[in-house]
């Protein structure tokens, strides 16, 4: 499952740092963040709840940038 989100980053280079850590939380297969649209797509692994998943991807995110946000 794929879904997309609002992003606040402050950089490009924080948003590659940000999706990298998103690829690792667990049930999350794929993430990217198109930087000028301030956008975060990501794919979910099968029978994982986004809604319970996006939290964590958050806390993984603002490791990296601690001023991030992510809309969900």
């Amino acid at each position: 499952m794929k879904k997309s989100y609002k992003v606040e980053v402050d950089c490009a280079s924080c948003a590659t740092k940000m999706e990298d850590a998103a690829k690792k939380v667990p049930g999350v297969k794929d993430a990217s963040i198109n930087f000028v649209l301030q956008k975060m797509s990501i794919e979910f692994e099968d029978g994982v709840d986004p809604k319970a998943k996006m939290p964590e991807v958050l806390k993984a995110c603002k490791k990296v940038e601690s001023d991030c946000e992510i809309i969900f």
